[in-house]
């Protein structure tokens, strides 16, 4: 069988073999009360990442999930991302984290990303070295990019920089080739969210549903299994207990090369919904 590590690396900048698991539950959009008790039930499932944001305004109600898991803070793995006011220096940079551990209730992140790269304001490459700068005073344990299309990653690349992993939107229909290679090439990993697309595009396909039926899995598995045979690490997201637990499924069998290709083959060229270009926050 393909082995697929239930725990990736981060290396780069600033950061020397952060483990992260390769599964983490997202959060979008759930918040408030809901929110709580859904990252509650996923880290009772096993999971052990948990992928928020400033942007979605759950910080809070992450933080309390974690706190009140009863789990040891070192064995869940925190991700959240800020804003394009947070751009900048280190200071700006630290308030940032500092505003997101407060609302959590934390004493530090596991994990601090870019949420956009907002070049209209040009500040991301400065953001990127502040961001290796701030792990060295322990308030967040690696950092990284996300929307980051090659173009932008090339800038950072090029200032001698190298973020330890970009979270791009990815699927079998938007497998963002180009994106990925160049990660391949700068030793970026690549997280991807939404892995499973929106509103079944993917998951009724007769080529997956064809291969789900062969294995004694769910279309669901067969995707983030797919995924995680490339070395990504993915991010679903799901409110429902049953379809969390399915998520976290996939380590006890394997895609072919050929299942791989078939799902390959899906992809449309087309790149993610919003463009990293002229869209932010």
């Amino acid at each position: 069988m393909t082995t697929v590590d239930q725990n990736h690396t981060l290396t780069g900048t600033g950061v020397d073999g952060v483990s992260i698991p390769a599964v983490g539950f997202g959060t979008w959009p759930l918040t408030g009360a809901e929110c709580t008790a859904s990252v509650l039930q996923a880290l009772e499932l096993g999971y052990r990442q948990v992928d928020t944001a400033q942007n979605y305004g759950n910080e809070d109600a992450v933080g309390a999930a974690v706190r009140e898991s009863g789990l040891p803070r070192d064995e869940v793995f925190v991700t959240t991302k800020f804003n394009r006011e947070s751009h900048g220096d280190v200071a700006t940079l630290r308030r940032a984290a500092e505003a997101s551990l407060e609302r959590m209730g934390l004493d530090h992140l596991d994990l601090l990303l870019i949420h956009w790269p907002n070049p209209d304001q040009d500040r991301y490459v400065q953001t990127c070295e502040s961001l290796a700068t701030l792990v060295e005073t322990g308030l967040i344990r690696a950092w990284g990019v996300s929307n980051f299309t090659p173009a932008h990653l090339h800038r950072v690349l090029d200032a001698g920089l190298v973020p330890p992993v970009n979270q791009v939107q990815l699927d079998p229909r938007c497998a963002q080739r180009q994106a990925q290679a160049a990660h391949a090439a700068a030793g970026v990993r690549t997280a991807a969210y939404s892995p499973l697309a929106r509103g079944g595009e993917v998951l009724g396909t007769p080529e997956v549903t064809g291969i789900a039926a062969r294995l004694e899995r769910t279309p669901a598995q067969v995707v983030l299994r797919w995924h995680l045979q490339q070395g990504r690490l993915v991010v679903p997201r799901s409110a429902n207990r049953g379809r969390q637990q399915e998520n976290l499924e996939v380590f006890g069998f394997e895609l072919t090369a050929e299942d791989v290709a078939v799902i390959d083959a899906l992809d449309t060229g087309e790149g993610p919904r919003l463009d990293a270009d002229t869209y932010g926050h």
